[in-house]
């Protein structure tokens, strides 16, 4: 029988920390930025064009995000292209591609 001393566990805070930022990441509008973020840098147009929302919803959408540390943001004249901060989000959204990028959509 194995008992928790034995167990190769994080310390509880570091869970919280770990479950606010799945709490951030779970949003499929979100989601979707990381996969394209993934891929290469967008503007906040092309990241709202590709979600189909308004612009000041993505925009939203990244702040949140690049205040909990997963974007970086540069300015280029009137544009804000933004891009991954976190090289983790790879691995998560492998995680994410793997286990629902099979599933049928729901009818």
């Amino acid at each position: 029988m194995t008992t928790t001393n034995q167990l190769r566990l994080l310390p509880l805070d570091a869970l919280e920390r770990a479950s606010e930022c799945l709490r951030t990441l779970a949003h499929p509008h979100r989601l979707r930025i990381v996969q394209m973020l993934l891929q290469g840098r967008f503007s906040v147009g092309e990241l709202a064009e590709s979600c189909e929302i308004p612009s000041h919803m993505a925009s939203e959408h990244l702040r949140l995000m690049q205040r909990s540390g997963f974007l970086a943001s540069e300015k280029e004249g009137r544009f804000t292209y933004y891009s991954i901060a976190e090289s983790h989000l790879g691995d998560i959204m492998n995680c994410v591609e793997a286990r629902f990028g099979n599933v049928p959509a729901a009818e």
